[in-house]
């Protein structure tokens, strides 16, 4: 898709440059809008007929009892009327659906490259604000290549005829009636630039809200649970006062125009009745001329006025493309030149040398970690919570990356690995494991939708997942609710236990899998890990340190640092911090 693929130019201010948004929205679809262009004026000169076919009506019609050029005059009319009403169909039938698909591309295309960024990104974004800025943001677009803008320059075009009309018919007429409305223009032109700022913040406030309220739906249970209700009432009404008054401001500036639109039209107005009472009194102009003129005033007035209603949306369009192209501008994960080797015939060998990490500047998190993850071997972190085992987990899947120090792959660098070649070979089973809305079955089947009956069967006995759903009407068919509220801690893990086995990736990456399951339903799923982590390197964090006795490795990772490596054996032995956490659990 041509229109934004390349960075939209701003000004000094970071706005949008409307030339760049002709460039690369409207130019690519000059053929509809030059279509668009030619309707509107076809629609505007058919409509030019009756206040010409009202002089003829009144000044030679009328006056001689013609009849027959009154047949005639009617049936122009009606053609003209006709021309209307079909011109204006394909106007909103071309232009509007052709404005409508490009906000579904925009859309779809602001989704892909918001998919496109870092993990951190979205550490520090709220959904809900991201979901406003792809579904909302772009939708003014739809007057850049939508009747808008069409009725803009179509406008301006029937505004520039009915001016040379005016002039031809009484020159002082319409002098009188140009003066009022250039300084409308005038006004119109100081209101756009104090409403622009106006839409773009409304756009981040709406984000906010939107954010906050997405927040408010998915943790309603802790809210009742708390007795929170009116607290979260309290948090949204601020919002939503907010946005208010922010609308207020933009809804003052376009009163203001509407207001000095409607008084100036109107002395304008008053003194044509003067000045047009003045000259058919003295015999200057026919009564068919006057009401010409009135009429042709209108044709001119009106796209005038309209303007200031199109103007206010294409102010709002631009300031929605500012803030889509500071999505659209973000670096993707991918775009690092450096990342340019492809991983083939992975083995899963990994390797911290020396790595360091902070999420803020000043604070690190991990201090000069180093260690090997031999292929196909299982080494398992454990230690207080917040000593960094998610870090070296998040680092080791690629979410992350190293301050400093290296991380390799099969001995290539990880910071110069494409990442769709590292991560098609990645398994991932979460603490908290996120569902999507839909079935158990498209649940297992996500990391491979085109997976055989056979491969979707073993990963569902693998897991354990068949022991809950034989119990289940529609068996795997069941659906479970937003992110599986339907079953409990311990299905929903097996779930995505069974999501990893179909995966069937080279390097696995545990955090808490078993931290959601009872006893019984522990004991099924060691089973089914056993056969899962056979063969692959895996990374498992573990607070139930039962569950690691037969890593291949064990660090106990402490202030971002490893205070003790060896096996279960060794560890137990050395009695030292491991020592002192698994003789802790073993009482408990």
């Amino acid at each position: 898709m041509q229109h934004l693929k390349e960075p939209i130019t701003k000004d000094k201010k970071g706005k949008v440059s409307i030339g760049k948004a002709f460039k690369t929205i409207i130019w690519p679809r000059r053929n509809l809008v030059f279509v668009g262009l030619i309707l509107i004026v076809i629609r505007s000169l058919a409509g030019l007929i009756l206040p010409w076919q009202s002089k003829v009506l009144l000044d030679e019609v009328v006056p001689n009892n013609n009849f027959d050029q009154l047949k005639i005059l009617i049936i122009v009319v009606l053609c003209a009327i006709l021309v209307q009403a079909v011109t204006s169909f394909l106007l909103t039938r071309i232009l509007s659906v052709q404005a409508q698909y490009l906000i579904s591309e925009l859309r779809a295309q602001v989704q892909k490259k918001v998919l496109s960024l870092p993990i951190s990104f979205f550490d520090n974004t709220k959904s809900g604000a991201l979901v406003s800025r792809i579904m909302s943001d772009v939708e003014g677009v739809r007057n850049l290549i939508g009747t808008g803008l069409v009725q803009l320059v179509g406008g301006t075009i029937t505004a520039i005829v009915s001016l040379v009309i005016l002039i031809n018919l009484n020159p002082w007429m319409t002098l009188f009636v140009f003066l009022p409305i250039s300084i409308f223009g005038f006004v119109a032109l100081k209101a756009f630039k104090f409403i622009r700022p106006i839409f773009r913040t409304r756009g981040k406030i709406n984000a906010e809200v939107k954010g906050r309220l997405t927040e408010t739906l998915a943790g309603v249970r802790v809210i009742k649970a708390f007795n929170a209700e009116e607290q979260e009432n309290i948090v949204f009404e601020k919002g939503v006062d907010k946005l208010y008054q922010n609308v207020k401001k933009s809804l003052t500036a376009t009163a203001l125009m509407t207001s000095s639109s409607t008084f100036l039209i109107g002395v304008a107005t008053t003194g044509i009745m003067g000045i047009g009472g003045y000259y058919m009194m003295q015999g200057e102009m026919t009564t068919g001329e006057f009401l010409f003129f009135t009429l042709i005033l209108g044709f001119m007035i009106a796209p005038i006025v309209q303007m200031s209603n199109i103007g206010s949306q294409l102010t709002e369009a631009l300031a929605g493309l500012d803030r889509t192209e500071e999505l659209m501008n973000k670096a993707a994960e991918e775009d690092n030149e450096e990342r340019n080797i492809e991983l083939r015939n992975v083995k899963g060998e990994i390797n911290f040398t020396d790595v360091s990490f902070s999420y803020e500047e000043g604070k690190e998190v991990l201090h000069d970690i180093n260690f090997k993850v031999p292929a196909g071997s299982v080494t398992a972190l454990v230690g207080s919570s917040g000593s960094g085992k998610s870090t070296i987990a998040g680092l080791s899947a690629t979410f992350l990356n190293p301050k400093s120090g290296l991380i390799t792959i099969d001995d290539q660098d990880m910071s110069k690995v494409k990442l769709a070649s590292y991560r098609k070979n990645l398994g991932v089973v979460l603490q908290d494991e996120f569902l999507f809305e839909g079935t158990i079955k498209e649940n297992i089947l996500f990391p491979r939708p085109n997976a055989s009956e056979e491969e979707l069967q073993n990963a569902v006995k693998a897991a354990y997942v068949n022991e809950f759903t034989d119990r289940f009407d529609k068996g795997l068919d069941t659906l479970i609710g937003e992110r599986g509220v339907k079953l409990s801690g311990g299905q929903r893990q097996r779930l995505a236990i069974a999501r990893a086995i179909l995966a069937n990736p080279r390097i696995l990456i545990l955090d808490e899998a078993t931290s959601s399951l009872d006893t019984e339903s522990e004991a099924l799923i060691q089973k089914s890990l056993s056969e899962l982590i056979k063969d692959r390197t895996t990374i498992v964090i573990a607070h139930r340190l039962s569950t690691i006795k037969k890593a291949d490795q064990i660090l106990v990772i402490e202030s971002g640092k490893i205070a003790e490596r060896g096996t279960h054996e060794e560890l137990i032995q050395a009695q030292g911090r491991y020592f002192d956490l698994y003789t802790y659990q073993s009482k408990i």
